[in-house]
């Protein structure tokens, strides 16, 4: 199942999704060593007295749960305590699969939409089609207000070889349809598409660092070579993070034999160092790394390990800034904590981790939106770092430490087109409703086309944007013909690139959603302008 990307990020959006970003120590030689014993803590007193001697009934379970809650939230912004009911879905988030239906889905009208039907997954098995819109689960209701995306994956997923009934209804059809599905495994793909953006140059986007990273990883690189590819743009942005083994692996196909790439230390963590073992396939080709401020943990240790060692350029804006490692202990429910047993520090010493002080973790969240404010998105010397220490890299460049990677070229946000109309018309999700709609309706036409090229030329003729401006207007947005031309390309570029994403998936997407991306077209200027493996000093 996959979220739905909006071009435009606005002020108090800044912050969704980053704090579920993890970096998550994954080695067998190391281990946090716990040992609780048996007694018994004032907090297992306090509710034993509680649930004994207090003039009312209590729930003991809940009371539990909110302390666990409330005292891990005291520790720092990034260790979490993780409820037994939504365990199964925190950790789908990096594995290599999880057990489902097989639908990429989405919510329109309280009602659930499939955009997409896995190939080769149970749905497609059974005769599930994208556009058919799931109106009853095991012969109940399933629509309505209280439908999230929670509570579908809740739904939806459950045990391999276990069967869901759903009722749907497809255009065209009076009838609803009922289907029998029997869950099976279902991918999680991490690399989101390896395409060539250019002559020679490759473009490859990650999307997390999951247990399958790095082997789609090496494939993407594998496949863009055998096109010609002898340059690469590894795009980091918006990746929040996941296991540090992955990004090590990565990090290890081009660098040189004995170059470190990470190391961490805690208190209960010994100091752990991984270096480079000199057989990676990609030592000597030209290197680009796009980061932006989601940019997170394991993007970090990727980009801090390529700009450190001089091996490749950063281009975009300031990473997040998250320095620290977790490990996932469980508990004897069947619940778990991901707990901070550590920080990793880039190979000149630095220290990515932002500062944060214990227990308030408001304010760390509010730092995104007080980049924001400063104007950091748009001007290079408006970034504030709290660690003013100079570290310098493989090559005497000078770089600091104390909050994120700081790119080596600045690109600002890319507001050209920026307009209360679009503003109004991206934050209420239209362009994608829009979208969807349109795909909806000549969905048979649309499936005829085989590539995105041919698809955008295609919707070139269509002339689509009146169309959704007549359907935006339908939602209550009255058309301002001045900030609708200063829009437009915008507005074309994403509706085009949903509709396609619709029929070629991200495929197809991606490269017309980046048509006209300035990070993305500084970054083919950069590793076109490069010569060898090794960064200057005059960068």
């Amino acid at each position: 199942m996959k979220y739905i990307k909006t071009p435009i990020v606005v002020a108090l959006s800044l912050i969704v999704g980053l704090l579920a970003g993890n970096l998550i120590a994954r080695r067998a030689d190391l281990s946090v060593i716990t040992n609780i014993g048996n007694s018994h803590s004032k907090i297992d007193e306090l509710l034993q007295y509680a649930d004994q001697n207090y003039v009312d009934t209590l729930n003991v379970e809940e009371l539990t749960e909110e302390i666990m809650t409330d005292f891990v939230s005291k520790l720092d912004p990034h260790s979490a305590y993780i409820p037994l009911k939504d365990l199964e879905i925190v950790n789908s988030e990096l594995t290599g699969s999880f057990s489902g239906i097989g639908v990429q889905f989405n919510i329109q009208n309280d009602t659930i939409m499939i955009v997409s039907v896995i190939s080769g997954g149970p749905s497609q098995k059974v005769g599930l089609l994208a556009g058919d819109r799931i109106v009853t689960v095991n012969d109940s209701a399933f629509t309505g207000k209280t439908i999230n995306n929670e509570k579908v994956m809740h739904t939806l997923r459950g045990p391999k070889g276990t069967d869901v009934k759903i009722g749907v209804r497809r255009n065209g059809t009076p009838e609803i349809l009922e289907y029998t599905i029997t869950r099976g495994d279902i991918p999680v793909k991490s690399v989101d598409i390896a395409y060539m953006i250019a002559p020679k140059v490759g473009f490859i986007r990650i999307s997390k660092f999951g247990e399958t990273t790095y082997n789609e990883f090496l494939n993407a690189l594998a496949e863009l070579r055998n096109s010609g590819a002898d340059r690469y743009i590894v795009d980091l942005r918006e990746n929040t993070g996941g296991y540090m083994d992955q990004a090590i692996n990565m990090a290890n196909e081009f660098l040189p034999e004995g170059r470190l790439i990470v190391y961490s230390e805690g208190k209960s963590y010994p100091r752990f160092e991984a270096h480079a073992n000199g057989i990676g396939s990609f030592q000597q080709v030209p290197l680009v790394v796009l980061i932006d401020e989601f940019s997170a943990s394991a993007s970090e240790i990727f980009a801090g390990a390529m700009q450190d060692n001089d091996r490749g350029l950063i281009v975009g804006r300031r990473s997040f800034g998250k320095g620290l490692v977790q490990q996932q202990l469980p508990f004897s429910d069947g619940s778990a904590i991901r707990l901070t047993v550590a920080r990793y520090y880039t190979p000149s010493g630095r220290c990515i981790q932002k500062p944060y002080e214990m227990g308030k973790g408001e304010e760390y969240e509010m730092d995104l939106l007080n980049r924001y404010a400063h104007g950091e998105f748009n001007n290079q010397d408006s970034i504030q770092i709290a660690d003013s220490t100079h570290y310098e890299t493989i090559g005497g460049r000078i770089v600091y430490g104390g909050g994120g990677i700081t790119p080596d070229i600045f690109v600002p946000r890319d507001t050209a087109g920026y307009t209360p109309y679009l503003m109004k018309v991206t934050n209420y999700a239209y362009t994608y409703q829009f979208a969807f709609r349109y795909t909806d309706e000549h969905r048979a036409e649309l499936n005829k086309i085989k590539t995105w090229q041919e698809m955008q030329a295609f919707l070139n003729k269509q002339n689509l944007l009146e169309q959704f401006v007549a359907f935006a207007a339908e939602k209550g947005i009255e058309p301002n013909r001045q900030e609708i031309a200063v829009s437009e390309k915008w507005l074309t570029k994403s509706i085009q690139a949903y509709i396609i994403r619709n029929i070629l998936d991200d495929e197809g997407f991606y490269p017309v959603f980046f048509q006209d991306d300035n990070m993305v077209l500084e970054a083919v200027r950069t590793v076109k302008s490069l010569h060898g493996n090794t960064i200057e000093q005059e960068y």
